[in-house]
């Protein structure tokens, strides 16, 4: 079938919003890190929202580091991808003609080297989730045995990682007398901004002390938080959009209504007059912890305990009584722990936050959402647990949440079909769990992974018990038995 493209703009049915602005016009001041499926139903379609507002600095250069599938996807379509807006029987179809071009970073270091040092690039953003900043989630210092980024500590002439691309980039831009571009980090982890300002500082400084210093000075990483709900396309999805549209698009994506990014208000350059779906702000810190430990934190809940009970999406788990009170609980406890700020109306972003995860529409995957727990837990549930214990509060709802985590880690659910455990220390958590018999053995080899739980935190007796106890329940009986365990004791 003919693919999507310039050439076949004009064949779309008339209801497909199309781009209001001339794509040959655009300057590319963007280069985002990470080019996939949440970045083009999130910050692209801000951008996008730019350049139809008439301000053409704002097209985007697309990355990935890794594969071309990406590229591959989009090039042949000159850019253009299909954005659908499902919100129960509602769908909204708009193309997005933001992404100027993809690069694939192993394949051409050199072309994103030369995108990034361009005079025309304003703004950084990056979507590479939390391992690509390769820092130690416990010390926050960089892994420096991490294959990748050693070759970046030798030599940024080809770099392999974010930080290293970042660092290259900033290089060549200050030998050149330009100004540094703006670093937006967008994903879902805390103080994302200083993290990566870390990652980047300590790189520059291992290789030029006096680059390390003008980044320190010149250079900016907001602080930012990202919402919005984006399953992963199928290929069932995709011969539907065909056959309504009559042309291919490979590149499609499909999303909720809402849509939010929250910034902090400290660019080093020039930004965008951002419109709907943006706030600026003097700090994120209140809205990115109501929304690690609520949206996410209940995701990943969802997650473990929907995907062992053999449920494959955020609705249909939500379907049933028990999971509900159970998610209300979880969020009652997280709740507690938060300094919301005054604008957020926590009752309210709850509610909405249920009626998100209700949209039938999006069939949001639990397995996608249990990718990289290892890498997720810290912010989204074991924070809110260590608050709690401080404040010497119950931990139950939480807790359950962990020891369906640890239980993921068998990968075979309820009914016994097996799984692939999809996280980068996936291997070192079965070489943990490999000898341990019972339940609170399991419990204490997972405890003991300080690359995940802080060490106070795995000391503590009431959370030991929590998950032993839930741990039991969840292997000998089932993720649904202790939904209506947990319900029965409420």
């Amino acid at each position: 079938m003919t693919r999507l493209s310039s050439a076949t703009l004009n064949i779309l049915p008339e209801y497909v919003i199309r781009p209001a602005y001339d794509r040959a016009a655009v300057r590319c001041g963007v280069v985002h890190l990470g080019i996939g499926a949440f970045h083009r139903a999130h910050q692209a379609v801000i951008f996008d929202d730019a350049l139809n507002a008439g301000d053409l600095r704002w097209g985007i250069v697309g990355a990935s580091l890794r594969s071309p599938q990406v590229r591959d996807q989009m090039t042949p379509q000159d850019g253009l991808y299909t954005l659908s807006v499902r919100d129960g029987e509602t769908v909204q179809r708009r193309i997005i003609g933001a992404v100027g071009r993809v690069i694939v970073a192993p394949e051409g270091p050199r072309a994103l080297l030369a995108a990034l040092a361009s005079p025309d690039t304003h703004i950084v953003t990056l979507t590479v989730t939390e391992k690509g900043y390769k820092l130690d989630p416990v010390t926050g210092a960089l892994i420096e045995d991490d294959p990748q980024l050693a070759a970046d500590l030798i030599s940024l002439e080809s770099p392999e990682t974010a930080p290293g691309f970042l660092v290259a980039a900033l290089g060549q831009r200050r030998a050149r007398g330009l100004p540094p571009f703006t670093v937006i980090s967008c994903d879902n982890l805390p103080h994302n901004g200083r993290r990566l300002r870390r990652a980047v500082l300590a790189l520059a400084a291992r290789h030029d002390p006096d680059l390390a210093r003008w980044i320190e000075a010149e250079g900016a990483f907001p602080e930012t938080m990202v919402d919005r709900i984006v399953p992963a396309t199928t290929a069932d999805d995709i011969a539907a959009l065909a056959e309504e549209l009559g042309v291919e698009d490979q590149a499609m994506v499909k999303t909720e209504p809402f849509i939010q990014w929250v910034i902090e208000d400290h660019f080093c350059g020039p930004r965008p007059d951002f419109g709907a779906g943006v706030q600026l702000t003097a700090a994120v810190a209140p809205w990115e912890e109501a929304k690690l430990r609520l949206l996410n934190g209940a995701h990943s809940a969802i997650a473990y305990l929907g995907g062992l009970a053999g449920i494959g999406h955020v609705h249909e788990v939500l379907a049933r009584s028990e999971a509900r009170a159970f998610v209300e609980a979880l969020w009652d406890e997280a709740q507690a722990t938060l300094s919301p700020p005054p604008e957020l109306d926590v009752a309210a972003y709850r509610r909405d936050l249920m009626a998100r995860f209700d949209n039938p529409a999006l069939r949001h995957s639990t397995r996608q959402i249990a990718m990289d727990g290892s890498q997720k837990l810290p912010q989204r549930l074991l924070a809110t647990i260590a608050a709690r214990l401080e404040a010497e509060q119950g931990i139950r709802a939480l807790s359950l949440a962990v020891a369906g985590w640890i239980r993921w880690q068998a990968g075979r659910d309820d009914l016994g079909n097996a799984y692939h455990v999809d996280d980068p220390l996936a291997a070192a958590m079965a070489t943990r769990l490999a000898k341990a018999e019972t339940p609170e053995q399991r419990v204490q080899a997972m405890l003991g992974f300080d690359a995940v739980i802080p060490a106070p935190l795995a000391a503590d007796d009431n959370f030991r018990a929590e998950l032993t106890n839930w741990l039991a329940i969840l292997e000998t009986q089932g993720a649904l038995a202790a939904l209506a365990h947990f319900h029965g004791e409420r």
